[in-house]
């Protein structure tokens, strides 16, 4: 399957800030509005451990939908864990200058891993996030609908993700994007970055720079499940998620 090359759209400077710092934000105004903010594990945390050959200390059952500030699971040294989906992003009211609630920063591009609000984690606090689906959101605005994408030969597969601990929400995570494969083209020029069951380790445990180079656009096909679900079907955090 051929490989496309995406042009990256510039995010503004958001990723320069250092975790819990104050900061000015402007929402992006990108033709993608939404990348990956809401996706499936059906998969129990025991099935989860079994399949990735590590210890739980997770509840047995969790939402089989994750949306962005919700807890989802983890692998990460070597073990299942839940954690919070999004590093706590600190923001200043335009109004009166004071800081406003935490908004979760859900997902993180590769090419930003090296700046301030994420090096730390990309370095010392890589972890395997376990997914069955993942969706995008298509359709004009106001009617759009969930397009889910998954594997064919896996029902659960492993996306390169980070942690740490907070403050705000204790132990949370964010989710590595790339530029998106030609099956993804219509819809969304980013996707989470699937690791081969071979890379696991390697970006578990591997240097940063061996990691970084796992970063890469998937050219394997994938399920592309296009129905008719609106995107928003219930109140979530996942409208205002936030990306760096």
């Amino acid at each position: 399957m051929g490989v496309r090359a995406f042009r990256r759209l510039s995010r503004g400077s958001l990723a320069q800030v250092r975790p819990g710092e104050p900061i000015d934000v402007q929402r992006r105004s990108a033709h993608h509005p939404r990348m990956c903010n809401l996706y499936r594990l059906t998969k129990a945390a025991d099935a989860v451990a079994a399949l990735f050959r590590a210890r739980t200390s997770a509840a047995p059952n969790f939402a089989a939908e994750i949306y962005p500030g919700y807890p989802g699971l983890v692998v990460a040294e070597g073990e299942v864990r839940a954690m919070n989906w999004g590093f706590p992003l600190v923001l200043k009211s335009k109004k009166t200058g004071a800081p406003l609630k935490p908004k979760p920063v859900n997902n993180t591009r590769e090419d930003k891993l090296h700046t301030g609000f994420w090096i730390d984690s990309f370095r010392h606090r890589r972890c395997l996030i376990p997914v069955t689906a993942w969706a995008e959101a298509e359709g004009a605005k106001g009617s759009m609908t969930r397009t889910w994408y998954s594997l064919p030969d896996d029902d659960l597969f492993a996306v390169a993700g980070i942690w740490r601990p907070t403050a705000e929400w204790g132990n949370a995570y964010s989710m590595v994007m790339v530029d998106g494969c030609d099956q993804m083209a219509d819809v969304h020029d980013r996707m989470p970055t699937i690791l081969s069951r071979d890379d696991w380790d390697r970006w578990t445990t591997g240097t940063p720079d061996e990691a970084l180079a796992l970063c890469r656009v998937y050219s394997e096909p994938l399920i592309v499940d296009r129905t008719d679900e609106p995107w928003f079907k219930r109140s979530s955090s996942a409208a205002s998620a936030t990306l760096l």
